[in-house]
């Protein structure tokens, strides 16, 4: 097979309209853009949400709460989930999403308290609870802040 042998599929390929040649064409005069309005004119479109003039849904909807920009978001891990580790490793967040325990995160990994450490790991993380501090030194772990 050669490039000037190949052809497309039929039904995939259909021929161009060819606007504004004559009344009997069907889409003569107005070219299918139809009388008058912005429509009609040359470099006239209306922008995505434009209701003709309607007050758009956008503004017609209450707006209520407030979203702050500033806000530092952490993802939260257990001291229970980290019970998995092996006893004196070091657990980073490479170590957590290979454990499938952080996916996205945010602005880091927050230890919290909820559940047992039965064995003493080094805990690397931005920010922990103060229960979660307790319980990881207490199972003879160290919680450093990073």
């Amino acid at each position: 097979m050669k490039l000037n042998e190949l052809t497309a599929v039929p039904g995939s390929t259909k021929s161009r309209k060819r606007l504004g040649r004559g009344i009997g064409s069907g889409t003569g005069k107005t070219a299918g853009r139809g009388h008058k309005g912005a429509g009609q004119r040359s470099g006239g479109n209306i922008r995505p949400g434009f209701e003709g003039g309607q007050m758009p849904l956008s503004r017609r909807i209450p707006k209520r709460g407030f979203t702050n920009h500033f806000a530092i978001r952490f993802v939260p891990v257990n001291v229970g989930d980290l019970d998995r580790f092996e006893a004196g490793s070091v657990v980073g967040l490479e170590e957590l999403k290979k454990a499938g325990l952080v996916k996205k995160t945010f602005d880091g990994v927050k230890i919290l308290g909820n559940g047992e450490l039965t064995k003493a790991l080094t805990v690397k993380a931005v920010a922990f609870s103060g229960s979660a501090k307790e319980k990881i030194e207490a199972a003879g772990g160290k919680a450093e802040v990073i």
